[in-house]
């Protein structure tokens, strides 16, 4: 859900909400037809809602132990804003908290770094709509009420005319797709990654959108995660939206047991204009790294171009701060038009998503502009 009602209607929804909680774990089918109804599943590890805050047409949605689908939704909104989120989630919303999730959660606890997500969706042939993750964080470890820190859209399909809050400020590379880049503010920042090629299906870490949201000055390491959300905002009709699937996990990741940096001088100059440090995060058959990369010159670097080796064979599936390719072993990360600049003494960081097997050793050779890098 957005929340987006800024009025007094804002504080009914968290009192409508809290007594309209269908209170029992769903175990046969539950029907859930209220505009803020809600239940749990797998034993209070999701909560699904109904969620209708801007449309007075019914909606109903059938709940499942996996997700839920839109059995009933009339809706017409021809304005700005959708009629509903229904949606399935882990965390704290509006004071209605799944079990086990381990938020509120501030991004700069190495836990967060371990916190996973996937969905499987389904989409009916009409209606106006987008499916989307709605990730939230606040300055506090908020339980209850309106998050004022950044909200997290990742749409993976849209129809009709819709568009995010804001307007479109670049792309990213993150998580295997492509993704148009919005921004606005509507008394909180809302950062939006709308894929350019649908998709029903996805498998991220948060950190990679919200290291890119960081990364571009609309998020902050020290703000709390307190919910996980993914679900659909339909504007016309709705009927036929389904989460197959959804899953959340915290401490999956297996931490590296430190920020492992990496270099390798050649023909012992040491590469004495730059300086490179490498972290990552690894579980099986995956892992997201982190590229720090400092301008130890006098002067400063105006558009980079940095140079690496993968030693086993590992595979980059998505990246953020940097435009990345691969060819073999190889791979070269250029600069976005926003990080361009690296001044004296400063460092520039980016990062990636990929798999491996067998071993996932550090990456080698880092160079930056062409020159060898120091560790």
């Amino acid at each position: 859900m957005r929340m987006r009602m800024i009025t007094a209607s804002l504080a009914m929804l968290g009192s409508v909400a809290a007594s309209l909680v269908v209170g029992q774990a769903a175990h046969a089918d539950t029907t859930i037809c209220e505009k803020y109804g809600s239940t749990t599943i797998q034993g209070g590890k999701y909560v699904v809602m109904n969620n209708v805050w801007g449309s007075s047409a019914p909606q109903c949605i059938n709940v499942t132990n996996t997700g839920f689908t839109v059995t009933q939704a009339g809706h017409n909104n021809t304005g700005g804003t959708p009629a509903a989120y229904p949606a399935i989630y882990a965390g704290c919303h509006y004071a209605n908290c799944s079990s086990g999730s381990g938020l509120p959660l501030q991004a700069s606890n190495s836990q967060f770094n371990t916190v996973q997500t996937s969905v499987s969706m389904s989409y009916p042939g009409s209606g106006v709509y987008d499916a989307a993750y709605d990730i939230w964080f606040d300055p506090t470890p908020r339980k209850d009420g309106q998050n004022t820190g950044a909200e997290i859209m990742v749409w993976l399909n849209h129809t009709g005319s819709v568009q995010p809050v804001g307007s479109r400020v670049g792309t990213a590379n993150i998580a295997g797709g492509t993704w148009d880049v919005w921004e606005g503010n509507i008394g909180w920042n809302v950062i939006s990654y709308v894929r350019t090629s649908p998709t029903n299906s996805i498998s991220f870490a948060v950190r990679s959108f919200y290291d890119d949201a960081v990364n571009r000055g609309y998020a902050q390491r020290s703000w709390y995660l307190t919910s996980v959300q993914a679900g659909f905002e339909p504007w016309i009709g709705g009927t036929g939206l389904a989460v197959n699937n959804f899953s959340y996990s915290i401490g999956g990741v297996v931490q590296s047991p430190s920020p492992t940096p990496t270099a390798s001088p050649t023909q012992g100059n040491g590469g004495g204009a730059c300086r490179v440090s490498y972290s990552k995060n690894e579980w099986q058959g995956g892992f997201t790294g982190n590229v720090t990369v400092t301008n130890t010159s006098s002067s400063a670097v105006n558009g980079w171009n940095v140079g690496f080796s993968f030693p086993n064979g590992q595979k980059i599936t998505g990246y953020w701060s940097a435009d990345i390719t691969q060819s073999g072993s190889s791979v070269t990360a250029k600069n976005l038009s926003y990080n361009g600049s690296i001044p004296a003494g400063g460092n520039v960081s980016f990062g990636f998503q990929g798999t491996w097997s067998g071993s996932n050793g550090n990456p080698t050779g880092f160079t930056l502009n062409g020159t060898p890098c120091s560790s």
